[in-house]
C-alpha cells in the first residue's frame, strides 16, 4: 500500500562533462613582474618576522640580555 502513495523518483540524467578552464597566455615580461614582485612581498614578509621578539613562550631573551642594566633593573 505504501508503493501507491509514493511516486516514483524519475531516473536522473548524468551531470555534464567538466568544462576545462582556459590557461591564460603570460608574456615573459608579465612573468618577470610577477616574479618580481612576489620576492618584494617575501623581502617583506622576512623583514616584518624579524622585529618580532616574543615567542609562544613570551619573551625571548639571552642571559646577556638579562644582566642588570645603568638603570638599576
Amino acid at each position: 500500500m505504501g508503493s501507491i502513495l509514493k511516486p516514483k523518483m524519475p531516473a536522473l540524467s548524468p551531470p555534464p562533462a567538466p568544462v576545462e578552464a582556459p590557461t591564460p597566455e603570460v608574456s615573459p615580461e608579465e612573468e618577470a613582474r610577477i616574479a618580481k614582485e612576489q620576492a618584494a612581498i617575501e623581502r617583506k614578509r622576512k623583514g616584518r618576522k624579524s622585529t618580532i621578539l616574543t615567542g609562544p613562550l613570551g619573551i625571548q631573551e639571552n642571559e646577556e640580555e638579562k644582566l642588570k642594566t645603568l638603570l638599576g633593573d
